[in-house]
């Protein structure tokens, strides 16, 4: 009898196949996207998907290279190369050491145990960055639909030939400057040399910063106007008809990747009409080997900029995969593990970017097609890499023809997929605070930096969360002035005796003691008159207080025995307790005889040694007494 791995075999293989064909067409298009290359976006599904699942949390996770993974990793790739004059080849082991430092940082994250936390990311900042994922996916797929490649174009790249000269000149100045101080003989010779730069340097300078000038979304809709005069109508039509099939055939049949058939289709079609369009280039057919310049040609410098990119991209991986792992639990009705999924998942990440791939996550459409195919366990994920594994060893030869313009097609409806429509749909009915938010992620995401947005986006959060909970503090918090209460008001102050009530003033605390309500928390020993004698305050409803809290408690306390009114505690819950005695304020400000566990022990405390000081101050205490 098969056990372990093996116990649901037929389910996991047939899971693992399915799961793989639909990964096919999204990793060769996730790899051209990136900039590295189709082979990229392949070599990510196989060793990610492959190791993900074998020491990952989830036994049902098909993980590869996703949508907001990409997005990123094309900046991490943009901003590299830029460095290296655009030359991929020199940049690749650069690039490939911030991905590696990704997948480190997630099974860092793993081993702290981090995994539970992923959870407390607010849904707008998500919302909002995955709808400006989706946007930046659409916007820069729009030039390769139409069949323009700003490189490519001789009268564009021209445009920056004297760009390209300067930019040569002062490399070379700073390749002389960081050895020794510039003379003017250096500068002489950099003039020099603008007059005798070789046609191929300039050509490739000129091309290197016309493709950076046209790349991301600023750049797309700045070179939108000479694309539509450059069109490519083959290419046009080749992108819309693999929309078409995609969205078309899923009306059809669920039961057949759509984005396979647009895949194959397409492509065979164009290939049998003998038509001239540009295709995604050579994919190495044989072994992968790692890469080792990441080690011998290492340079800190180079890399450095980038570890704050690197933490996004392990961030981004991490909640990606997690969300994906809820959907796994919900359809499976198991519990996935989400530290050792962060292990898997960095693993992964890792070694993918050790052998060339870029990096990924759990892929949610993937993962669903794997369990409704009959996937049971983690064998199923590695079969799915395993047969991308064979089609590159087997099949990359033919993948080189598959036109670009299909992979456009195929983005461009990734793009729509990825939008996060439930949150766009509710924007009338979450609130306006929330809908801030997310519209200040978008358009940080689409216009400025992923990086940041994310970070802004939740600083912004969390500040309005804390307004917002010291706000409620402050609704349902409040002092009780007992000489103006009617005894059937409260059941509890209506025992106190009518002639102490100008003597004790109670607080009722409602709520964590954290640093957003510290300023209202402060005006109690405003609020507490100067001729009372006792203050109670009431903490049976304060679960938390962070050092903030601490310190305006602290405060509050001395304020009140400066002006000769005895605090009273009562029910302080664990946390805050400790915190309380932890720096003596029990007992060197407030005795342990004045901290009571309940209500009626203080109730009794003040029947017993509270005294009658406080003349009548308006009257009130005499009109009861007469009504008595």
């Amino acid at each position: 009898m098969t056990t372990g791995l093996f116990k649901h075999l037929k389910g996991d293989l047939f899971g693992g196949l399915t799961a793989g064909i639909v990964a096919l067409p999204l990793a060769l298009a996730f790899g051209v996207q990136s900039g590295m290359g189709a082979v990229a976006g392949l070599y990510g599904a196989i060793f990610i998907g492959f190791f993900a699942s074998l020491f990952g949390g989830t036994n049902t996770q098909i993980s590869g290279p996703t949508a907001p993974m990409t997005a990123v990793s094309m900046v991490v790739v943009a901003g590299i190369m830029q460095a290296y004059d655009g030359n991929l080849v020199d940049a690749i082991p650069a690039i490939l050491t911030v991905f590696i430092m990704a997948g480190v940082m997630q099974i860092i994250l793993g081993a702290l145990k981090l995994g539970r936390y992923i959870k407390y990311i607010p849904y707008p900042v998500v919302s909002g960055f995955m709808t400006g994922i989706g946007v930046i996916i659409l916007v820069t797929q729009i030039l390769p639909a139409l069949g323009y490649y700003p490189a490519e174009d001789d009268a564009f790249v021209e445009e920056f030939r004297p760009a390209a000269e300067q930019r040569i000149m002062n490399n070379y100045l700073e390749e002389q400057g960081a050895t020794r101080a510039l003379t003017s003989a250096d500068f002489q010779q950099a003039a020099k040399m603008g007059e005798n730069i070789s046609l191929e340097q300039l050509q490739t300078e000129s091309r290197a910063l016309a493709k950076k000038d046209a790349s991301g979304v600023w750049g797309t809709l700045k070179t939108l106007p000479t694309a539509i005069q450059h069109i490519d109508y083959t290419a046009l039509i080749i992108s819309l008809v693999t929309i078409f099939v995609i969205f078309g055939f899923k009306r059809i049949t669920t039961s057949i990747p759509s984005t396979l058939i647009a895949l194959l289709g397409v492509s065979i079609v164009v290939y049998l009409a003998g038509w001239e369009v540009r295709t995604i280039g050579e994919i190495p057919s044989g072994l992968p080997v790692p890469n080792l310049e990441i080690f011998t040609g290492f340079d800190f410098g180079a890399v450095s900029p980038y570890f704050f990119t690197a933490l996004t991209l392990a961030f981004l991986g991490a909640i990606d995969s997690l969300l994906t792992s809820v959907v796994a639990d919900n359809m499976t009705k198991t519990r996935h593990n989400p530290n050792r999924e962060l292990v898997g998942q960095g693993i992964g990440n890792s070694v993918a970017g050790l052998f060339g791939g870029i990096p990924g996550a759990g892929a949610t459409i993937r993962t669903v097609v794997n369990i409704n195919s009959g996937g049971k366990t983690r064998l199923s994920g590695m079969i799915a890499a395993t047969l991308l594994f064979v089609i590159v060893i087997a099949l990359g030869g033919l993948a080189e023809n598959i036109p670009s313009a299909v992979l456009a097609g195929i983005l461009i409806t990734v793009g729509i997929g990825v939008m996060d429509y439930k949150g766009l749909k509710a924007l009338k009915s979450i609130p306006k605070s929330d809908v801030v938010v997310m519209f200040i992620v978008l358009l940080l995401t689409v216009f400025w930096d992923l990086v940041y947005a994310v970070g802004i986006g939740l600083v912004i959060s969390s500040l309005i969360f804390m307004k917002k909970m010291g706000d409620v503090n402050t609704r349902k918090s409040g002092i009780k002035k007992l000489a103006e209460i009617e005894d059937l008001d409260d059941a509890d102050y209506s025992r106190i005796p009518i002639k102490l009530r100008e003597e004790v003033f109670i607080k009722e605390l409602s709520g964590p003691m954290f640093f957003g309500y510290t300023s209202d928390f402060q005006s109690m020993s405003r609020d507490v008159p100067s001729y009372a004698t006792h203050a109670v305050i009431r903490m049976e409803k304060v679960p938390f207080m962070d050092q903030s809290g601490l310190f305006t408690f602290e405060d509050v306390l001395q304020e009140l025995i400066r002006k000769k009114i005895s605090p009273l505690l009562v029910g302080i819950q664990e946390q805050p307790r400790y915190r309380l005695e932890n720096i003596d304020i029990i007992p060197d400000l407030v005795g342990q005889e004045h901290v009571f566990d309940n209500y009626d022990e203080c109730l009794q405390w003040i029947l017993q040694h509270v005294e009658d000081t406080v003349p009548p101050q308006s009257g009130l205490r005499s009109s009861q007494q007469t009504n008595e």
